[in-house]
């Protein structure tokens, strides 16, 4: 898909007035926003007006209201084990404007049903419209991430998937209210009802304008057994081990997120003192929380897939969800804990978002639903475990405050096992660090990489985190060659073995490490892979380029594809370089502002050292 510079740089919220985009953002939005309006006007109902719906001519008499709120959690997210797979299939395969089109028509029965339920105060028929709002749901689920790809440019795949996890979030926010709200009323049942229904038309209303994307995949024979078909997403997922841990890592943090959200209206009530309101306000501070993280991820990462942010985020959930017991013993410090959801909420914005980007940009397209199915299918058995986990907390003794302090430290473990097996995660994330805290990288010619297939990136060589900067930069993952000496620094090793750079020997040192180089170079480069080369061979020792090697026509009389010129600029008075007497002006060398302008690919045959050299020393100027 073409696409200009000005694409990639202009704001992510220009989306929200185009018809590619604008029509489903609302379309999910009202659907989010529905969903919790009926499931917080039952949970605040359930625990505020127990006897009511719950009284002693009721099959749930005796049941303790926090048990009721978790056996609904749990109620909404089976339908997504149980239908995902065939949702992912028919999502694939069809044309998903009109599928949601007629999933929407659903809601509006499934919502008729919900005020019969209000209406006669009845929780077996209320609990029977929430699972119908879940297989309502799981049906959509598969379409909601998975129709972006279709939708927009590569470049603003992480402003829309921000603007989804924000709106939907918000969404969360308002239902969440509007549910509380309506439930505390004196005809409080009847006003759920009615909103209920009135939210489902209007998202009925905005699905008729989203436009016709084709199906991903026409020829797909669907399976009509689910179990079978969930097994097959799972291969196809367990494929790509980077999709498979992030989704795992997905599936973690809706886990997380419903064990806080379903224990806020006890929290509320027995920690704090408060009314239904006092529930919304919750729910409220940590939704805008997750919305602003959310948002703020395309400015952090740069209108790309910086999966660097995961650590960052998880780090500061786990923090800040530690910090909310402690606000909370031995009295509750009210604006401390607002603080600490608020910024567990931002973080897991940062945490949340740039996952879901992932495994939509490395996952085919034609596959992008199916693989959303089985991250769907997981998520609904992570938060299942922590419905049932919350229950057996609770029989256990645990306070609410205990369930919240399990759940931050069950983080922390769960994000250190995630990062042990893709390390990828944690280098990116000492990438992201160096780039926003040591310097202030600006980047000019991005556009001029290719978004897909070989080619090799050529630069000068100023410090030792030249590698860094440019993967820092880059959308795509750069297979770094590199002196085995440098590959061998302690901690930057760390980042280069993660990044499977290719260490490279003299031939006067080690020839045949220096053949093996040249291999692993060709293999990468015929998978389609790109190759990031610093012709000198070698760091400059004051601040001049120096000539470049033949070792890169070689490169190319073996696997001739584009060579893409590239020059760094500020990075020879940094603390990184070998500028001598750097060290003793250190406290001046940080945060620099630094440059890298990357020029127009030259074509194979004319990709000789010297004129690469004379491409490269042309796009530096006279900055060093």
């Amino acid at each position: 898909m073409e696409h200009s510079s000005e694409q990639k740089s202009r704001s992510q919220f220009a989306l929200l007035t185009e018809r590619r985009f604008a029509p489903f953002f609302w379309t999910q939005f009202f659907g989010a926003f529905n969903n919790n309006l009926l499931k917080n006007a039952l949970i605040v109902l359930v625990t505020y007006q127990t006897a009511r719906f719950a009284g002693e001519s009721s099959s749930f008499h005796g049941m303790e209201s926090g048990v009721l709120v978790n056996l609904a959690a749990g109620l909404f997210i089976v339908p997504f084990v149980l239908l995902s797979a065939t949702a992912g299939q028919i999502a694939d395969k069809y044309d998903k404007s009109r599928l949601i089109r007629g999933i929407k028509g659903l809601e509006i029965v499934v919502m008729g049903f919900a005020a019969l339920g209000f209406a006669t105060a009845n929780l077996g028929l209320l609990l029977t419209a929430l699972f119908l709002a879940g297989i309502q749901s799981a049906l959509f689920g598969p379409i909601k991430y998975s129709i972006l790809p279709q939708m927009l440019h590569e470049a603003e795949i992480v402003g829309g998937n921000a603007l989804v996890e924000s709106g939907t979030f918000v969404a969360i926010l308002a239902g969440t209210l509007s549910g509380g709200y309506l439930a505390a009323l004196q005809a409080g049942p009847i006003a759920a009802a009615a909103g209920g229904l009135a939210v489902a038309v209007l998202g009925l209303a905005a699905s008729w304008f989203i436009p016709r994307t084709g199906g991903a995949d026409p020829a797909l024979a669907i399976d009509p057994n689910p179990l079978r078909e969930t097994w097959r997403n799972f291969q196809v997922i367990r494929a790509n081990s980077t999709v498979f841990r992030s989704i795992l890592g997905i599936s973690w943090f809706w886990l997380y997120g419903a064990l806080y959200l379903s224990q806020f209206p006890d929290f509320a009530k027995s920690v704090l003192r408060g009314d239904e309101t006092t529930v919304s306000v919750l729910l409220a501070i940590f939704s805008v929380g997750v919305g602003v993280g959310s948002l703020l991820c395309e400015r952090l990462s740069g209108h790309k897939v910086e999966i660097g942010l995961v650590p960052f985020g998880s780090i500061g959930m786990t923090l800040f969800g530690v910090d909310l017991y402690f606000a909370c013993t031995p009295e509750p410090q009210q604006l401390r804990i607002y603080a600490d959801l608020l910024l567990a909420g931002v973080f897991g914005g940062f945490y949340i978002v740039p996952l879901y980007a992932l495994i939509q940009t490395r996952t085919p397209k034609s596959h992008v639903s199916r693989v959303v199915a089985g991250n769907n299918i997981l998520n609904a058995l992570f938060m299942a475990v922590g419905a049932l986990a919350a229950i057996l907390m609770i029989k256990a003794g645990f306070s609410v405050v205990g369930i919240l302090l399990a759940a931050a430290v069950m983080n922390a473990i769960v994000a250190i096992y995630i990062y042990t097996l893709v390390p990828e995660f944690l280098a990116r994330f000492l990438v992201w660090i160096l780039v926003h805290t040591v310097y202030r990288l600006r980047k000019s010619g991005l556009e001029r990489i290719p978004e897909e297939g070989a080619a090799i990136l050529v630069c000068n060589h100023v410090s030792y985190v030249d590698a860094l900067v440019i993967t820092a930069a880059c959308r795509r993952p750069i297979r770094w060659v590199m002196d085995h000496r440098i590959f061998a620094i302690p901690v930057l090793s760390f980042f280069f073995r993660t990044v499977r750079a290719i260490p490279i020997a003299p031939a006067r040192e080690d020839a045949e490490a220096l053949q093996s180089a040249y291999d692993a170079i060709g293999r990468a480069l015929a998978k389609g892979d790109l190759v990031g080369l610093f012709p000198e061979g070698r760091l400059t020792s004051d601040g001049e380029m120096g000539p470049f090697r033949q070792g890169i026509a070689q490169i190319l009389a073996r696997t001739p594809v584009p060579v893409v010129p590239m020059a760094l600029s500020g990075l020879w008075h940094s603390l990184f370089s070998r500028q001598p007497g750097r060290l003793h002006r250190a406290g001046h060398l940080l945060y620099r502002k630094i440059l890298l302008t990357i020029g127009a690919p030259v074509p194979p045959a004319a990709a000789t050292p010297e004129r690469l050299h004379d491409a490269v020393l042309q796009l530096r100027g006279e900055g060093r």
